[in-house]
């Protein structure tokens, strides 16, 4: 079977499409014919040893992924070849097959074609989790997202939109921000090319806004942080932009707001039951058309290398998805 695989720590053009035998399920495995992989910043970095998850060479990125179970090993309940599921992992849903334990699979949802379960666990889960239950978001408030033409920032918007809040999409060109209306986005900042505070004084009359969700990091986090509002919440996702900021402690004490990290990954270790209610919740959103996740484009394993140059350059808007 085929797979991208990372011989050698490098960037996406070391990247090679390499045949591998074909898999069995061992003791409390599963292998998983997989149909669909989102692709995630995340990825680009364990490709480069970047990432605070070390991935033993050789493998295969991608994290998330659908499929239908092809094997059960022995001593694993509640699962059976034929299965379709949605699979949460470190790396090695770039191939053709993959083999995990039962606890990195979930059911998936009835409805949901393949191309969109295998790529809004992620992006979706994190930012409902950031919302729902890190910010404890409220109808009526007002969100900024950075980073927001991304998967995780489109994501962002239309469930902060589904929550009830008003949204301020940032990013750095028009044309992703004319794709962030498209999603929902009630005012948007090119940050580039605007000043980021000057503006969310006008949009908010001053006020500041209540959740602020930071996907980019680098320049533009302290800004943002000085633009909370009184108890407002400055979530902590990813540093997509390269940098991890240093944030002066007083900044949060003189506005009586909180900073709040956001780690979906051990969310889903440690909370497992929390997980799949958010996953029925964000099936339900998607059948209602409250949520239209962003496929921007699919890609073959041959073109997965120049789709994740495309993500670690920040050119990628919404999510691109690998067919194996």
């Amino acid at each position: 079977m085929k797979a991208l695989m990372c011989t050698q720590f490098g960037p996406p053009s070391s990247l090679q499409v390499l045949e591998q035998p074909l898999m069995t399920a061992g003791h409390g495995e599963v292998v998983v014919a997989v149909k669909a992989a989102g692709i995630n910043f995340p990825d680009t970095l364990i490709i480069e040893d970047r990432y605070q998850i070390k991935a033993p060479l050789p493998f295969s990125p991608g994290g998330e992924f659908s499929g239908v179970i092809e094997e059960v090993g022995a001593d694993v309940p509640d699962l059976v070849a034929g299965q379709e599921v949605i699979g949460f992992v470190g790396w090695g849903a770039f191939a053709r097959q993959i083999r995990v334990q039962p606890p990195a699979l979930f059911a998936m949802p009835a409805g949901l074609p393949f191309d969109v379960a295998g790529s809004f666990l992620m992006t979706y889960g994190t930012a409902y989790h950031a919302l729902r239950d890190r910010a404890q978001l409220m109808a009526g408030e007002t969100v900024l997202v950075l980073g927001a033409a991304g998967g995780l920032g489109i994501a962002s918007i239309e469930l902060a939109k589904a929550l009830g809040a008003k949204v301020i999409a940032a990013a750095s060109s028009a044309e992703k921000l004319a794709v962030c209306r498209a999603h929902g986005a009630d005012e948007t900042i090119d940050y580039e090319h605007e000043d980021l505070r000057e503006r969310l004084k006008k949009i908010t009359g001053g006020r500041g806004v209540d959740v602020v969700c930071d996907v980019v990091g680098g320049r533009f986090s302290e800004p943002a942080l000085r633009s909370v509002g009184w108890r407002g919440r400055f979530l902590v996702i990813g540093f997509a932009g390269g940098e991890i900021p240093r944030i002066a402690l007083n900044l949060p004490l003189l506005k009586g707001c909180a900073i709040v990290g956001v780690f979906w990954g051990d969310y889903l270790k440690r909370e497992r039951s929390r997980v799949e209610g958010d996953i029925r919740t964000l099936a339900d959103l998607y059948s209602a058309g409250r949520i239209r996740p962003l496929i921007s484009q699919r890609f073959s394993l041959e073109e997965t290398p120049a789709a994740l140059e495309a993500v670690r350059q920040r050119k990628a808007m919404g999510k691109g998805v690998v067919v194996p």
